[in-house]
């Protein structure tokens, strides 16, 4: 089993194909595209984290394109989740939240939300910060361990956990990360 982040997918919202210069002749391709990357990457046993903006279409489409996602799917809510959090939808979540932090077995620490931030929780201790709704347009920022997870970052897929520790790393991240001193 691994753990996935996402977030801006956009199911049905056809605007932003030229909007954020995406590779796709219409919103039908897209959808398609981004299920079956998804699914690609995702293993039905497998947990992702999507950090906002699932779908404009109405509930009951989302809900199908949801149905044929695979793993378990935490939403952070983004600027565009009425669908998502429609009656119809809501179930397919394990739950829905504005910000979570996410504490793994091996001391990696994630806080998780739509938009990014310029500080976080426990970031002067080694936490990560993983955002979406930039769709790529923010420079990372030196000496800040915060990533844009958003699908227009990642080949239209969510990327897995393993990958973003390597990026971490070769902005200096280490597990080992020394508590500042107090003076």
């Amino acid at each position: 089993m691994s753990i996935f982040f996402t977030a801006d997918h956009h199911f049905g919202h056809s605007n932003l194909i030229p909007y954020q210069k995406r590779p796709f002749a219409n919103v039908e391709e897209m959808n398609e595209t981004l299920i079956q990357r998804w699914n690609e990457a995702v293993k039905p046993r497998d947990t992702v984290y999507h950090l906002g903006d699932v779908s404009l279409l109405r509930p009951e489409r989302t809900r199908e394109i949801l149905d044929r996602l695979n793993g378990k799917i935490f939403l952070i809510r983004g600027n565009h989740e009425k669908s998502a959090e429609d009656k119809v939808c809501a179930s397919r979540f394990e739950w829905i939240k504005d910000y979570h932090f996410l504490s793994l077995n091996d001391g990696i620490k994630i806080a998780l939300m739509h938009y990014a931030m310029r500080v976080w929780d426990r970031r002067h201790y080694g936490a990560w910060h993983l955002y979406g709704h930039s769709h790529g347009h923010l420079p990372p920022e030196e000496g800040r361990f915060a990533l844009d997870v958003g699908v227009d970052c990642w080949d239209f897929r969510p990327v897995p956990l393993f990958t973003i520790r390597d990026k971490m790393i070769e902005r200096g991240w280490s597990p080992m990360t020394p508590r500042p001193s107090k003076t």
